[in-house]
């Protein structure tokens, strides 16, 4: 069976709306759940997921607000937190991975934190049991794939091209694939433009897809009322998750 992994924008609109999200995601087939932490400059993230952390922002997000949901849904929900490395360092890596500790979150996604730093913080990752997922991209030469994935939990975040989540490019991605198989029996999972339509065919030759953008721009449809914008993100997730796995 292969995973699906949802990226949502944290507290947006609201913190009670980002619980009841999470937990119909959870009945819709999503496997592992990714709290976006609201940032003002997500590089790595496309136009749609952008607009949606500086609405958050706008609203007031603060980080008690990822910690009150975290709360709620960590002993129930797979949940990753996915964020810049700007907060984390801010607040304290090791204060971060207590609370994490505290509410039962997996662990995290860093994509602005390089493999060699990441390295610096691997002992507070094991004194809390936490996982930092690794990232590999096409441009990955195989002698770094083969230091970067050796010592990978969880899963490998693969991105599908090089440049922003959205935009739904593609690349041939079976070298990369073949080289990271060779290295660790990791669990493979693809991000970068994976939607409902091309889902099917970027999960062939790996065990996962991590979804982002699709889910968000429905959390910035202002014609949509709450409850439908979960619904409408909530049976996308089916149709993803049933798709991956036909």
């Amino acid at each position: 069976m292969k995973k699906l992994v949802a990226y949502i924008t944290t507290s947006f609109p609201n913190n009670d709306f980002t619980i009841d999200l999470a937990y119909n995601l959870k009945e819709s087939g999503v496997d592992t759940l990714e709290l976006g932490i609201p940032f003002s400059d997500p590089v790595a993230d496309g136009p749609i997921i952008e607009k949606a952390n500086l609405k958050a922002l706008e609203n007031g997000f603060k980080l008690k607000d990822l910690f009150e949901i975290s709360s709620k849904i960590g002993k129930d929900i797979d949940t990753l937190w996915m964020g810049y490395m700007n907060p984390f360092y801010h607040y304290g890596v090791e204060e971060f991975l207590k609370k994490a500790d505290e509410f039962n979150i997996a662990g995290t996604i860093i994509p602005d934190l390089p493999f060699e730093m990441a390295q610096k913080y691997e002992p507070l990752f094991k004194k809390y049991s936490k996982t930092n997922i690794t990232f590999v991209a096409p441009t990955t030469p195989k002698e770094r794939i083969k230091m970067i994935v050796e010592n990978s939990q969880k899963f490998i975040y693969m991105v599908a091209y090089a440049g922003i989540t959205g935009s739904g490019r593609s690349e041939d991605l079976s070298d990369i694939i073949k080289n990271v198989r060779e290295f660790t029996k990791t669990p493979l999972y693809i991000g970068f433009g994976v939607d409902e339509k091309t889902c099917k065919d970027k999960a062939k030759d790996v065990d996962g897809v991590i979804v982002g953008s699709a889910f968000v721009k429905y959390l910035l449809d202002d014609s949509l009322s709450n409850g439908e914008k979960i619904k409408k993100i909530s049976n996308l997730a089916l149709e993803i998750k049933n798709k991956i796995n036909e």
